[in-house]
């Protein structure tokens, strides 16, 4: 239980390093058996022409991060939306990799808010501090 920390950072990071790298160099071939809609919409984030090269830097980024542990709550949020994305693209557009997308989820929801080293410095982000002031004045009165 002790390593379980380290060993999620050093798996989701070598996730987002690995296929990061790939996606950036393409470096694998798109699979032709893509459904169509995931077709439509890996071509849509293409032909952006910087949108993809964006993403898979930031995953390479981040990965890294991960990979040597420095500055892995800020990862952790930079990859929040990304991992909601892969997420959301094996719920709707290509069920067949919901599986790893579920694993990654778990992943970065484990060290997002699970995980000693980590969880306190992720809570802080969903404080309220209006709320906080709210109470501390009703408490002195």
């Amino acid at each position: 239980m002790r390593y379980l920390p380290l060993l999620a950072r050093i798996l989701l990071g070598l996730v987002f390093f690995v296929f990061g790298l790939m996606g950036l160099f393409n470096l694998a071939p798109v699979p032709p058996d893509l459904p169509e809609k995931l077709q439509a919409f890996t071509n849509g984030l293409m032909a952006s022409g910087y949108f993809f090269p964006v993403l898979k830097g930031t995953e390479v980024i981040c990965g890294l991060l991960l990979l040597v542990g420095a500055f892995v709550p800020l990862a952790l949020v930079v990859l929040a939306p990304i991992v909601l994305n892969i997420l959301l693209v094996h719920i709707f557009l290509a069920p067949e990799g919901l599986v790893i997308a579920l694993v990654i989820a778990a992943l970065e929801i484990y060290l997002a808010f699970f995980a000693s080293p980590y969880k306190e410095i992720i809570r802080q982000l969903f404080r309220c501090p209006m709320k906080e002031a709210w109470d501390a004045k009703k408490a002195q009165k």
